[in-house]
This record gives structure tokens, C-alpha cells and sequence, in this order.
């Protein structure tokens, strides 16, 4: 055998879905969590500065951002150990490095672990799936935010009654009722959307918001990945080509 042959048949033994998938989780966490983290971060600088005059009006909010902080350091190390794994597990299930190298063998701890990672990988998705739709709340919340500023500059030089418009963060649950002042109105509201802080954080849970749709993404491509290695083992047992652990 030629090297390019042997170069030919090693390549054609990558598990380019699993591969694929693992970059897209990867660059879909690392957006998530990078993104998710500081946005989290200038989300109470904006509170603290335009929202609430008292300390202890936010400091539940700034209790809970410095937990979701926390969690975020977690799901990227749990993410990129478990990516990890599931390419590893491609790459061992494979059909074409099992008709390649004709050493493979369709074990009964083999199918087990596809049918772990079926399972696990599963669970997740739907988690993930929740955690998708979570992450569009502040992109929405700062969405009408951007659209009334949008309002209140059209009508500056018309009406009078634009201090009505306003946004209340006391609304979103963000605050407790009896904050003060809880929101903003007016001139003041488009002076807000006009802040360096305010474009950042939108940009920025925008980004985790996409990171988190790619992630989803990632891991519904990691669930036809090992579902479909998962059958070819099962097959392979079925034929007879090793049932042993």
C-alpha cells in the first residue's frame, strides 16, 4: 500500500459530522459564555447606574448575576470535556475505520456507551433547547428598549407627551416594585440607549444568544452522530462481529 492510499483510507476515517459538530460547540459556547459573562457584568452597571439609586434595591440582582458567572465557568469546562468525549467516541465508531483497519469489534460495553451518549447528549438538547429560549429574553427586553428610544427621538420635536414612554425594569423582574426611580422615561430613556454600555450589552447578549442557538445546533448533530454509530454497532452484533466486552 502506497502512502496515499494509506493517507486516503486514514482520512476517510474521521468522523467529520462529529468533528463538525465539535468545532460548532466549541465556537457556540465559547460565544455563550465569553458573551453571556460580560454581558451579564455591564447588565448590572447599566441597572446600578440608571435604574436604581439604592444599593440594596439590586443587590438580589447583582447576588444572582454573580451566580449565573459562576455557572457559565462551569458549563464551558463541562461542554469542552464532554465534546471532547463525543468526538472521541466518533472516532471509535466510525464504520470507516472499522473496514478500514478490520480490527474493530462490536463489543456489548461498545453499544452501551453509544447508547449512554445517545441518552446523555438527549437530555441535554432539551435542556439547551430551554436555555435558547431563556437567552432571548434580555435580547428582547433590550429589543423594546432600542425600538422606544427609536420612538421618543422621532417625536422629540412634536409632542410633548414623551415622557410617557418609558421603560420600567421593575416590569421585566429585574428590580422589586419599590425601587426608585425603577425606570426610565423620556429624553432620559434616549439618553441611556445613547451610552456606550447600552450598545455593548445589546451586542453582546446578541452574540450569546446566537452562541447559544449554535450550541443547540451542535448537540442535535452530536444526537444523528451517535444515534447513527449506534446502529451500525447494533448491526454489527446482529451479524456477529464480536459480541465481546
Amino acid at each position: 500500500m502506497g502512502c496515499y492510499d494509506c493517507c486516503v483510507r486514514c482520512l476517510g476515517g474521521v468522523p467529520y459530522t462529529s468533528l463538525v459538530a465539535t468545532l460548532m460547540c466549541f465556537s457556540g459556547i465559547a460565544l455563550f459564555c465569553g458573551c453571556g459573562h460580560q454581558a451579564l457584568a455591564e447588565t448590572e452597571r447599566l441597572i446600578e447606574t440608571y435604574f436604581a439609586r439604592n444599593l440594596q434595591d439590586y443587590i438580589t440582582l447583582a447576588y444572582l448575576i454573580q451566580y449565573f458567572q459562576y455557572i457559565i465557568y462551569g458549563l464551558a469546562s463541562f461542554f469542552f470535556l464532554y465534546c471532547i468525549l463525543l468526538l472521541a467516541e466518533g472516532f471509535y465508531t466510525t464504520s470507516a475505520v472499522k473496514q478500514t483497519f478490520g480490527e474493530f469489534r462490536s463489543t456489548v460495553c461498545g453499544r452501551c456507551l453509544s447508547t449512554t451518549f445517545i441518552v446523555v447528549t438527549y437530555v441535554l438538547a432539551v435542556i439547551w433547547l430551554l436555555v435558547f429560549a431563556i437567552s432571548a429574553l434580555p435580547v428582547y427586553f433590550f429589543y423594546n428598549m432600542a425600538t422606544t428610544c427609536h420612538t421618543i427621538d422621532e417625536l422629540s420635536e412634536t409632542a410633548t407627551s414623551i415622557n410617557q414612554l418609558c421603560i420600567d425594569a421593575r416590569q421585566y423582574g429585574l428590580l422589586p416594585w419599590n425601587a426608585l426611580p425603577g425606570k426610565a422615561c423620556g429624553m432620559t430613556l434616549s439618553t441611556v440607549c445613547q451610552t456606550r454600555e447600552f450598545f455593548l450589552t445589546y451586542d453582546l447578549y446578541i452574540a450569546a444568544f446566537a452562541g447559544a442557538g449554535i450550541t443547540l445546533l451542535a448537540l442535535l448533530t452530536y444526537m444523528v452522530s451517535t444515534t447513527y454509530n449506534f446502529a451500525v454497532l447494533r448491526y454489527l452484533g446482529r451479524k456477529g462481529i464480536g459480541t465481546r466486552c
